[in-house]
């Protein structure tokens, strides 16, 4: 039986390497009379807007700042996690989705210091104690975030709650940001539960 480790780590693209990393600086540098590198720049938020300022002692590159639960017609479920024991509430409060339900999950993010490459959000959902699902999803590159561009959101794939009888009752998950050079900058546990009605 696979660990919770192993069930959180990113796929792997065979003949995948990863490119010389760069400061911000560099890359705007970079051919700068080359139009699909420039727009290619643009993409990744490297523009001459003047960058947040960043507390030099806290050398994160990515800080997830809050997650939601969005579903149509119903207010966002959504955890600060920047408030004092935002991720102990997120493993033992669990939170109800109605079944059948589709929803999606949304991530508000800053990226700080220098390029972020490959920022991608792994899921593993079990029910008593079975791997049910295993989710991947790419959030991308980004560049700092700057005055013109103060926090970054991202929204995932929307995604439909299972349904009927054996579906309803409770699930744990574990999930976990981490880049291309498998660096984490979030892991956390989980749990909601699957039910006839919103509560």
């Amino acid at each position: 039986m696979a660990s919770q480790d192993d069930d959180l780590q990113a796929s792997k693209t065979e003949g995948y390497k990863l490119g010389e990393k760069k400061t911000v600086e560099e890359y705007a540098k970079l051919d700068q009379n080359d139009d699909s590198l420039n727009r290619w720049k643009a993409s990744l938020g490297i523009s001459s807007s003047p960058p947040l300022p960043v507390d030099p002692s806290d050398q994160r590159r990515c800080v997830i700042k809050s997650l939601a639960l969005e579903v149509d017609g119903r207010p966002d479920i959504t955890i600060d996690l920047a408030a004092p024991g935002s991720l102990e509430t997120l493993r033992t409060k669990p939170f109800t989705i109605k079944e059948g339900a589709k929803f999606r999950m949304k991530a508000r993010f800053v990226v700080q210091h220098d390029v972020l490459s490959g920022l991608k959000y792994l899921q593993v959902v079990k029910r008593k104690g079975i791997r049910v699902s295993k989710s991947e999803e790419m959030i991308g590159s980004y560049a700092p975030n700057t005055e013109e561009k103060p926090i970054y959101e991202k929204k995932f794939e929307e995604d439909e709650a299972p349904s009927g009888m054996l579906a309803r009752g409770h699930y744990e998950a574990a999930s976990r940001f981490a880049d291309d050079d498998n660096h984490d900058y979030l892991r956390f546990d989980w749990s909601f539960d699957i039910a006839k009605d919103w509560k």
